[in-house]
């Protein structure tokens, strides 16, 4: 039975269960164990396994679903060859398959693409080819590609035979875990060939056991399309957690998921960053955001359900990071774990007033502190404290609040943790008619050049805050001067600009810090 057989709506539990006990995943991919979290278990008072598809020989669970897919090739489609579009896990899947089947492998990636990624396809022998700047560009690209050279477009996620081969993955675990009691099982959404897949062979077999859909607070296109009860498609997604950053998930995943999975959370990126090293203290592995994503949901259901005394399951589903990425994570993990808080504290500007402050912070542990003199009667400082205990966030700004000092906790803004705590001590009143700008760039050469270039000098930039996060796309802070009059204009000028831009002129961090 191949994926011509069935179309959405028509597949159910029973079929990805037939489809995943013939799949050929096999041929490439292997069974991946089950890891103890000690220290993780112990904290949250539950038994937390990790189903550890990070030790895929691509280092993702992608293999599974590209290998079963590629492997049902007719002879015709095989003599043809096979394309995709990804800047990820499925492009290496997919050129993996293609080398233990000796297919050709066109895999189309964005220009933004990391070298090392471009260079592990082309490691494998596939035909790489670079174009635009995000995924959609290569995707419309990949199907120009298909239509004239007649190649099997192969599908991330929307596909049976695709999600039949993810779903081997529910198969093993079954096989590896068994427990008395209630047992849940979380898993990473993105286009949704994952969950479907695994939830499919989990209701079709153990009804009983619960499925729970992790995605990230900017990029859950799944849960709202189940909300909706129709799929939705997303104006924007979030870049941080990447692996899942789908604007619109697939037919056949949407109808299998929204009838099989019991359950959802939402997570963010400090959330994210915590359970990256969560799995790290445990296993002393690396996870990618994706890979650590049902871990991060795992914690907040736990913490919002009080479940305790079970066994959890996290779907661990790949360890291809970017190093340039582990900087941001240790700088936010510990704010997803709630153990640190930031906050904007004003104190007077005079001397004697920072011993003050200290001495009400007392024995906690400062782990950021930035200030520069400015001529005023008062003086704002930008600080992180470490907490012993969540509740002790709350603590602390009050106890600063009943000692005279004025406190905005900025532990939960954005703007403020990824760009204002690094340009503290730089106002400028001589910057009149400032409109602030957060940026999502392409991370290629070049971008910020068209940027400027689209700007023609008509308006004059105050400020410009870029910092690397080692993804595809980097996050950009930046001023402009328009006077009132030149309002319709910019707002044109941005329309045509290309970079998706949000206005935080009125964000409290960058008032208190940069005007």
């Amino acid at each position: 039975m191949t994926q011509v057989d069935f179309k959405p709506g028509e597949l159910d539990a029973m079929d990805v269960l037939r489809l995943a006990l013939t799949s050929k995943v096999y041929g490439a991919a292997v069974e991946t164990p089950v890891s103890e979290t000690p220290r993780l278990s112990a904290r949250l008072a539950n038994r937390v396994l990790l189903k550890r598809e990070d030790q895929q020989p691509i280092f993702s669970f992608k293999l599974r679903g590209a290998y079963n897919r590629m492997a049902q090739l007719t002879a015709e489609e095989r003599s043809r060859g096979v394309i995709c579009a990804s800047a990820g896990n499925h492009a290496q899947g997919v050129a993996f398959a293609a080398e233990r089947l000796g297919v050709r492998a066109v895999i189309v990636m964005p220009a933004t693409t990391p070298e090392i990624k471009v260079g592990a396809c082309r490691a494998r022998g596939a035909e790489v080819v670079l174009f635009g700047d995000s995924f959609s560009d290569a995707e419309t690209h990949a199907f120009a590609l298909q239509r004239e050279l007649g190649l099997t477009f192969v599908h991330p996620y929307d596909d049976p035979l695709v999600l039949a081969g993810q779903g081997t993955v529910a198969l093993e675990l079954l096989r590896q875990v068994e427990v008395p009691g209630p047992l849940t099982v979380f898993v990473p959404v993105g286009g949704g060939g994952l969950i479907a897949g695994v939830a499919g062979v989990l209701k079709a077999l153990r009804p009983d056991i619960r499925v729970v859909g992790v995605e990230p607070e900017d990029s859950d296109a799944m849960f709202q399309s189940v909300q909706a009860g129709e799929r939705v498609r997303l104006d924007s997604v979030g870049i941080f957690v990447d692996g899942v950053a789908v604007k619109q998930v697939g037919a056949f995943t949407f109808d299998l998921t929204r009838r099989y999975v019991d359950d959802w959370v939402r997570v963010n990126t400090d959330e994210v960053c915590a359970a990256i090293k969560d799995v790290f203290d445990d296993t002393r592995a690396v996870m990618e955001p994706a890979g650590a994503l049902a871990v991060a949901g795992l914690k907040r259901f736990v913490q919002e359900r009080g479940v305790q005394g079970e066994t959890l399951v996290a779907l661990t589903c790949g360890a291809n990071v970017n190093f340039d990425r582990l900087r941001h994570v240790a700088e936010r993990a510990e704010i997803g774990e709630r153990r640190e808080a930031i906050f904007a504290v004003t104190i007077p500007e005079r001397p004697g007033a920072f011993r003050e402050f200290i001495e009400v912070v007392g024995a906690r542990a400062i782990t950021e502190f930035n200030y520069r003199f400015a001529p005023r009667a008062q003086a704002q400082i930008f600080v992180g404290v470490q907490l012993a205990a969540p509740g002790q966030r709350a603590e602390l700004r009050d106890e600063l609040v009943s000692r005279g000092y004025a406190v905005l906790d900025l532990t939960d803004d954005e703007l403020a943790k990824v760009h204002v705590r690094h340009m503290v001590g730089g106002r400028a009143p001589e910057a009149t008619d400032e409109r602030v700008y957060s940026f999502t760039f392409p991370e290629r050469p070049g971008a910020l050049l068209e940027f400027l270039t689209h700007l023609h000098g008509r308006w004059n930039i105050s400020l410009f805050h870029y910092r690397n996060h080692g993804s595809a796309h980097g996050r950009v802070l930046a001023g402009v001067q328009v006077p009132p009059g030149d309002a319709p204009e910019f707002a044109a000028f941005l329309a045509g600009v290309g970079y998706p831009a949000t206005e935080v002129t009125a964000n409290p961090a960058y008032r208190l810090f940069l005007t």
